[in-house]
């Protein structure tokens, strides 16, 4: 099939800008060659930002980008860039940051107008046709007529931009203590929804940052309000549409207020960070729902979002075609009453009332999406059914629908990989193994690790970004290194080989050297060695992916631990205390740093075990949900400053420490779990 316009971005990776290489727009993707040009023809930017699972930018695309009579608007007065925000979070970071200066607001797609040298004037999200080409118009006109005007405005933005990314080195002697964290949690959980989970609003994200912190503040605090509070959370989402009962794995975030009907799109940051967190809920509270979960998304991943070499793939799109062809959200999905009747048959009925095939479970268009009200138990008393029976129901049933379903066209799949979201879904495959004990878990992940190692890697020991088709182009952001740090870390902790713990050690001490700042005691966004545009981003807020200096601080108190750093605490220490103001004025954006907050405040462990029973005992104690402790071990010999003295017995013998300083060594792993849970009672 001959395409009657190509532009630039037919020669880029990304899936996203390739769906965008036969508009009649002139897109070129970022590049310092472009904005060379854009100051040398002193014309202005228009940047549009998406990404190839965002429904909206879909929807624009086919209205504005698709028409030639939009696109010779642009062509004529822009040099039109299209980004990547997964590509390029760096760029997405600065107009996002301006777009919700300008308007309050953000979103995808994010449309931009900027001077040639990269300063915005003007932004909105979706924009329709007619009022398109209505504000490029006058923004041209404005722009040849009034430039000073255009100038003034932009230096404005450029001094804001860089105004509300600033973190200061906080002198204060006083760490954020027990007593404030607890005060933040109360004051955090008015915004609760106590009956359905989440946020009491609508649309719901399911935060899973937000979530593990609560759990771990909850179980250590012996706070019963607060765990109930997670384990409804955790139930009501694993009950909604908003987890995919068919084919495992969880959609972005649901429109309603009970985790019914979904933004279809799935992302694989959710999916990883989400199998964690499921993970640690099976330890510390045994409900199968929990397992079942963990399952699922691992299932759904595996099959759906993993390469021949083990990467794995970012998304599949919102979209899918519909029975007439057309491109419709959630098609592959939803199913009709008529449908599920022909198909079930004699097990509809049942299968109706778990899935609530009624009222409580209708969307539109004569469309359901399956979302559960009840518990298991609750459906098989109603209907005189034993467990057993209602369980054999349900899985056949959803057998049938998961084949019929294969038979619809497929939403698209976004197949770049990035390096960020491996390391996510790495820890989360490594967590479910460590949990779950399935050993099928530990071989996937150590098939990603080296494909990491092996695919993502540069040649000076630093890490690129993205991936695709045997190409990485990108230099890695500093959400790369914290994530997989973090992956690498916690596959030691599970396998015990030093390799893993020493590779993030070199990758810990790279960050270091190219994305320190001295002056504030925080990590930038991107390298020292790359260039930026307007400002060098310092992240800190914890949002649906927690920020990379958090993650960052967190793997920089562990590896302090491991290696006798005192340097890295130092730093973790200085980068909670840049942030503990916040953490007072704005918990639910700052998490991830309440549990840094946790490790400093409350007893953190360090478990080594030595011994020719080294996994044994390894295994019989990570099965157990401790998230105030760290693990390493060692047969005979080890590298490891942590290891250091520890075998001069011939038996297999584990310490539990805190900085160093050891209790009696015991050689059952019962011993020292009631240890730790003796410690936790006071």
């Amino acid at each position: 099939m001959s395409n009657t316009y190509t532009n630039a971005l037919v020669h880029e990776s990304s899936p996203y800008l390739q769906q965008h290489a036969h508009n009649p727009v002139n897109w070129v993707g970022w590049s310092e060659d472009i904005l060379k040009l854009a100051r040398e023809s002193n014309k202005p930017l228009l940047i549009s930002i998406g990404y190839a699972a965002c429904h909206w930018c879909h929807v624009m695309e086919h209205e504005c980008f698709e028409d030639p009579s939009v696109a010779e608007i642009m062509n004529s007065h822009f040099i039109n860039i299209k980004v990547d925000r997964e590509e390029r979070p760096d760029i997405d970071h600065i107009y996002m940051d301006a777009l919700q200066m300008m308007t309050g607001s953000g979103g995808w797609p994010l449309n931009i107008v900027a001077l040639p040298d990269g300063r915005p004037f003007w932004g909105a999200t979706y924009v329709k046709k007619n009022d398109w080409m209505e504000v490029l118009t006058q923004l041209a006109s404005l722009y040849n007529s009034d430039k000073k005007r255009v100038v003034e405005y932009a230096q404005n933005m450029e001094d804001g931009i860089k105004a509300i990314n600033l973190v200061e080195l906080n002198n204060q002697k006083d760490l954020i203590d027990i007593d404030e964290l607890s005060t933040s949690v109360k004051n955090w959980s008015k915004y609760f929804d106590l009956e359905m989970g989440g946020y009491n609003r609508a649309p719901k994200f399911m935060m899973p940052v937000n979530l593990n912190f609560l759990l771990h503040y909850a179980t250590l605090q012996h706070d019963e309000a607060i765990l109930d509070y997670v384990d409804v959370s955790l139930t009501k989402m694993a009950w909604g549409g908003v987890y995919d009962q068919v084919g495992g794995g969880f959609s972005r975030y649901s429109v309603d207020a009970k985790w019914h009907v979904p933004h279809f799109e799935k992302m694989l940051y959710d999916n990883g960070q989400l199998a964690s967190l499921y993970a640690q809920a099976y330890a510390a509270t045994g409900k199968e729902l929990f397992k079942e979960v963990v399952e699922g998304i691992i299932e759904f991943v595996s099959k759906e979002l993993t390469n021949q070499d083990f990467g794995f793939y970012s998304s599949l799109d919102a979209d899918s075609l519909d029975k007439s062809g057309k491109l419709q959200e959630g098609a592959f999905y939803v199913w009709e009453k008529e449908e599920l009747v022909q198909l079930l048959e004699d097990k509809f009925e049942i299968f109706a009332s778990y899935f609530n095939i009624n009222e409580y479970g209708y969307w539109e268009d004569k469309n359901y999406v399956l979302i559960r009200n009840r518990s298991f138990k609750q459906v098989a008393l109603d209907h005189e059914l034993s467990e057993s029976q209602l369980q054999e129901i349900i899985t056949e049933s959803l057998s049938i629908l998961k084949i019929t379903r294969q038979k619809r066209p497929a939403p698209r799949l976004d197949d770049k990989v990035l390096t960020s979201w491996n390391g996510l879904m790495l820890k989360g495959i490594i967590d479910a193994y460590k949990y779950l004990g399935k050993g099928e878990y530990l071989s996937l992940a150590l098939k990603n690790a080296q494909f990491i190692l092996q695919h993502l890697t540069t040649t000076d020991g630093g890490l690129y970004h993205n991936h695709k088709d045997g190409k990485s182009s990108i230099n890695g952001y500093l959400e790369d290194y914290a994530s997989v740090i973090d992956a690498f870390t916690a596959l030691y902790e599970v396998t015990l080989e030093e390799t893993w713990i020493e590779t993030a050690m070199k990758l810990t001490n790279h960050v270091i050297s190219n994305f320190y700042d001295a002056d504030n005691g925080m990590f930038y966004f991107t390298s020292k060695k790359d260039t930026y545009v307007i400002r060098r981003t310092v992240e800190t807020y914890d949002n649906v992916i927690p920020s990379s200096n958090s993650i960052m601080a967190k793997n920089l108190f562990r590896l302090s631990r491991f290696f006798n750093e005192e340097n890295f605490e130092k730093i973790t220490h200085q980068q909670l205390k840049n942030v503990q103001n916040e953490i007072r004025r704005n918990a639910q954006s700052y998490a991830n740093w309440m549990q840094l907050a946790l490790y400093f405040n409350q007893p953190f462990y360090e478990i080594a075990i030595t011994g020719s029973e080294v996994h044994e005992k390894l295994n019989e104690l990570q099965r157990s949900y401790i998230p105030n402790a760290l693990i390493s071990g060692a047969e005979k010999k080890s590298n490891l400053p942590i290891l250091k003295h520890r075998f001069e017995s011939p038996d297999t013998l584990i310490y539990l420490c805190e900085k160093g300083q050891c209790q009696l060594p015991r050689s059952r792993s019962k011993e020292v779990l009631t240890q730790l849970r003796q410690s936790a009672l006071h």
